[in-house]
């Protein structure tokens, strides 16, 4: 049986393959998914998508299984390691927007949130499903997202990397039509 999926999907790469078979466009609602999820969306900011997924791992590593109270409290030798790190992508401006990341983190959660509350109020819980196949840079909700996301003080959330990560962490199905993850099949 031949499975049909979104053309962009890297079919001689498979973690490119698992991540838009099992993750991509499906919702999301654990925190710690969802921190890292913003987090690498930023870092893929004038990169490839596949780049960043191939270095997920050391990500994960590097930054401490994305534990914000510990990414929050980095300091200058923490950040001098991140930028010798050849696995991750050693922007200085990334880094730091990482640590100020899980500072907005915690302030949210602090305030009584958590980001899988405060995210998928913006879609009233249900994600929305692109049926026209039409593809987007970004949006009027992506736009709005954004702009409280900067508010609060997260750092690479424009609007374009905001909703790459709706569709990532499925508050967005963006799968083509054809594909066997489209929310009509």
């Amino acid at each position: 049986m031949t499975i049909t999926r979104c053309s962009w999907a890297n079919m001689a790469n498979p973690r490119y393959l698992a991540y838009h078979d099992k993750e991509w466009g499906v919702p999301c609602h654990d925190e710690n998914i969802l921190f890292e999820m913003l987090n690498l969306e930023g870092a893929q900011a004038g990169l490839s998508w596949e780049t960043i997924l191939n270095k997920r791992d050391t990500y994960r590593l590097a930054f401490d299984g994305w534990d914000p109270e510990t990414i929050a409290a980095y300091g200058p030798d923490k950040v001098a390691e991140l930028l010798a790190n050849p696995g991750i992508v050693r922007n200085r401006l990334k880094v730091a927007a990482t640590i100020t990341n899980a500072q907005a983190y915690l302030r949210l959660r602090a305030q009584g949130q958590t980001l899988d509350s405060y995210l998928w109020a913006f879609v009233d819980g249900q994600p929305i499903v692109n049926r026209s196949g039409e593809r987007f840079a970004k949006t009027e909700l992506s736009d709005r997202l954004s702009k409280d996301l900067l508010k609060r003080g997260f750092k690479f959330v424009g609007s374009t990397i905001i909703y790459a990560y709706m569709q990532g962490i499925g508050m967005v199905d963006d799968h083509q039509p054809q594909c066997f993850r489209h929310a009509s099949r």
